[in-house]
């Protein structure tokens, strides 16, 4: 894999993990009237999902990174 793939696949595949969630939100929860502005369209579920998993990857690393004592 050249740098930039091993430097962005974490953020590509929770992309794709947050979409998929966002997805599923919508087709099996959703809204039914329509009046809801967020989870009525599945375009917006899915891209607002897709955008979460995005924004969790630093905080993923920052967890896994983290030592265990670090209180102490």
């Amino acid at each position: 894999m050249g740098r930039i793939t091993q430097k962005y696949w974490k953020y590509a595949m929770f992309t794709v993990i947050g979409a998929g969630v966002g997805f599923a939100y919508w087709k099996f929860i959703g809204c039914a009237s329509g009046t809801c502005p967020m989870t009525s369209n599945w375009h917006t579920t899915t891209l607002f999902g897709g955008l979460i998993g995005f924004l969790a990857v630093p905080v993923w690393k920052d967890e896994i990174n983290k030592p265990e004592n670090e209180n102490e």
